[in-house]
């Protein structure tokens, strides 16, 4: 093990490494840190709190794991941070632990954050998923499995991003992001399905195409009809049992059911410009 850790690294006795982990130059990893099998913690990298991490990540220089969230509300409370295996982690990312004892900020498996991103407090990040350089998710930001975050841009605290998006750079994400879409701008808009993402999952082909040509149907109905929103979700429920469309109606239904979620990012709906809607 000691010739895997640098002897500037500094690790507490209580630390818990697999013997396999490796441990750059003036590293500091807390009591309570667990990191799994064949993972790599770069130079200067920070890992403290009551952190899990699993197998096989990649941790590069200057990153910082752990530490206490940037909330008002946070009471020193124990709280953690659980990453799962097979991550990218680029240089200074900051991953926080959560607000709340026994609440936990989650990262999920393959997915790859990239320079200067921020995962703020009680995110839930999933899995196969690409965040590009300079991202900040604010606190309760949750990402769905295999969306992608163009970079250089902020995501508002609350706001949900469904699976398979595709956000584009500098755009502003104030509210909710439709699983299987692209949305850019500032204000962000829907613009259209993430073919190229969908291409690239197997799904336009997926059931001889009847999924992708029922997931255009659902997209045309909220997106491109004149139907009211409301209508356009109860039509999509008689489309069939296509589980992207119910996950994509499930999605809209909970983004404008109240409480925290603000509501989803418009696009043309109910024959209104986007920017004529109100949620």
């Amino acid at each position: 093990m000691t010739t895997l850790i640098h002897p500037t690294a500094v690790i507490h006795s209580g630390a818990r490494l697999h013997p396999s982990v490796k441990v750059g130059p003036y590293a500091v990893i807390g009591e309570k840190v667990t990191i799994g099998p064949d993972s790599e913690i770069g130079a200067h990298v920070v890992i403290d709190g009551d952190t899990e991490i699993g197998a096989q990540n990649r941790i590069f220089p200057g990153a910082t794991i752990g530490m206490e969230s940037q909330d008002r509300k946070y009471d020193g409370s124990m709280s953690q941070v659980k990453i799962g295996d097979n991550n990218l982690i680029r240089e200074y990312v900051t991953i926080n632990r959560a607000t709340g004892a026994g609440e936990a900020t989650l990262v999920g498996d393959n997915n790859l954050l990239m320079a200067y991103v921020h995962v703020a407090h009680n995110c839930v990040v999933g899995s196969n998923i690409v965040i590009a350089n300079a991202v900040a998710l604010a606190g309760h930001v949750e990402v769905e499995s295999n969306a992608v975050i163009g970079g250089v841009l902020g995501v508002h605290q609350f706001v949900h991003i469904g699976c398979y998006a595709m956000v584009g750079g500098m755009s502003r994400i104030d509210r909710d992001v439709p699983p299987y879409t692209i949305v850019e701008g500032n204000p962000g808009r829907v613009r259209g399905l993430n073919l190229v993402g969908l291409r690239r999952a197997g799904l336009t082909h997926s059931d001889g195409g009847r999924l992708f040509q029922e997931l255009k149907q659902a997209f045309r109905l909220l997106y491109r009809s004149d139907l009211p929103f409301e209508m356009a979700l109860e039509q999509i429920e008689q489309i069939g049992g296509n589980e992207h469309v119910s996950h994509l109606r499930q999605f809209l239904k909970a983004s404008h059911a109240g409480g925290k979620r603000r509501g989803s990012l418009p696009g043309r709906v109910g024959g209104k410009k986007a920017s004529d809607r109100e949620d």
